[in-house]
């Protein structure tokens, strides 16, 4: 990354507008605060068997990991409200303090779950305090997604807006790379056992013991809220909400897909487990794996689609997603080999991050400054809270319903085809390479 502006010569001012250069300390600072708050909420998905055991004792294995995927659902019913609520909030006062709030809420529904008891312990309770911390984590993330991707764009030169917005997904894969290495190491170091009993409890502390920093980082950052606006073919003529309808479907179609294709990737390390009958630390190497592998092809993702446009990057790599997806799942199941899998899901993964992030990059420049944050908060949300919810509990009641380890695979083939529609229905939102020339890299 670079630091840089938008000449005004090319962007199209708001009244009273004051610019300030954005630093790639700044741009950093709101990467890291975002890692760290998908850190925390996508870690329990990772302990999902462990917390079943922890709160859900007096039930069948299979209840127990379905009560736990329910409550983990739970976290994505607020999603919606607090997208509207902070995603609002950024619109109206900044992003950076919309980011400040959704930290801090974040933050303190760690720390409740570092410490509730267990079910043994207190009984009802226990469930009943772990489904309310993750209702409150999941307004948090609601509202983090939309101000942050908005900052990024905001803050990107102009022929940079892909390789800056893919650091939210980027970061998203960073959050799954730690989820995965801490999961490895604790059942290293402290063997199944422990790891159901506390050693869970340990990755979410270590996610605690950083929100200081978090927090600390994210109060230097600049605003972008008034910077320049440059505008594009794919900007509606109309600056309110409705005029924004079209985008909002399709970019509900393209959330969609990517959000089922990242919570089935998270959901291998439970099929790891209870359909291929490998050991917990396969299954925690195959979240390091995908974490890696996802991180590498965001990147990527974004930087190619600044180079030949976001509709390519949208299509062809989701094309050959859907086509590899069926061959990929029967030659795990075939072999139930850790190199196989391994390597097969983290060629999945990439592929499917190689056409998620210039989706969100696209969604997010195809909206006007003035409804961005919240419209894509709210757009993110409920593709998250709808599908993101429910991916976990539908796949293991599928694989269980029908016997066939296939049923996922047949699920995520199914969602990105609707998203590889809305790819095709999207208006090209890249800035034309002139124009990207023109301003400072």
């Amino acid at each position: 990354m670079t630091d840089g502006e938008i000449s005004a010569a090319e962007a199209v001012w708001a009244p009273g507008a004051a610019v300030q250069p954005i630093s790639r300390r700044h741009v950093t600072a709101a990467v890291v605060g975002n890692w760290l708050e998908f850190y925390d909420f996508t870690v329990y998905a990772y302990f999902a068997l462990q917390i079943g055991q922890a709160f859900f004792p007096n039930h069948s294995e299979f209840a127990r990991l379905m009560l736990s995927l329910i409550t983990f659902g739970a976290g994505f019913v607020c999603r919606p409200v607090g997208a509207v609520v902070i995603g609002r909030l950024a619109d109206r006062t900044g992003r950076r303090p919309a980011m400040m709030i959704s930290f801090t809420l974040m933050g303190a529904a760690l720390l409740g779950l570092v410490f509730v008891p267990t079910y043994a312990q207190i009984g009802l309770a226990a469930p009943i305090l772990v489904v309310a911390l993750r209702v409150v984590q999941g307004f948090a993330l609601g509202g983090e997604v939309g101000p942050t991707t908005a900052y990024l764009i905001e803050a990107a030169p102009v022929g940079r807006r892909g390789l800056y917005g893919a650091w939210q997904s980027a970061s998203q894969s960073l959050a799954s790379l730690s989820g995965g290495l801490i999961g490895v190491i604790l059942a290293q170091l402290v063997g199944a056992a422990a790891l159901a009993a506390w050693g869970w409890r340990i990755a979410f502390l270590i996610g605690a013991l950083v929100l200081p920093f978090g927090l600390l980082i994210r109060r230097t950052l600049p605003e972008t809220r008034h910077a320049p606006e440059l505008r594009l073919d794919a900007h509606p003529e109309g600056a309110d909400i409705l005029s924004h309808w079209r985008v909002i479907l399709l970019g509900l179609g393209l959330i969609a897909g990517a959000t089922i294709s990242t919570y089935v990737s998270i959901f291998t390390t439970t099929y790891a487990q209870t359909t291929l009958h490998m050991g917990l630390r396969v299954a925690f190497w195959v979240t390091v794996v995908n974490g890696a592998t996802g991180f590498a092809a965001a990147l990527a993702g974004g930087a190619l689609s600044d180079r030949f446009g976001r509709r390519a990057l949208m299509i062809w790599p989701r094309l050959a997603f859907i086509v590899a997806i069926l061959p990929a799942f029967m030659t795990v199941i075939h072999f139930r080999q850790p190199a196989v899998l391994l390597t097969l899901m983290g060629a999945l993964t990439a592929l499917a991050n190689l056409a998620a992030v210039p989706a969100l990059v696209a969604l997010t420049e195809s909206l006007r400054k003035e409804v961005r944050g919240v419209v894509t908060a709210t757009v993110y949300a409920l593709a998250v809270a709808v599908f993101g919810g429910t991916t976990q509990p539908i796949v293991a009641w599928l694989g269980e319903a029908t016997g066939s380890p296939l049923a996922i695979a047949w699920y995520l083939m199914a969602a990105n085809v609707v998203a590889l529609i809305a790819a095709l229905l999207m208006i090209e939102s890249a800035p034309p390479r002139a124009e990207a020339a023109a301003g400072p890299l």
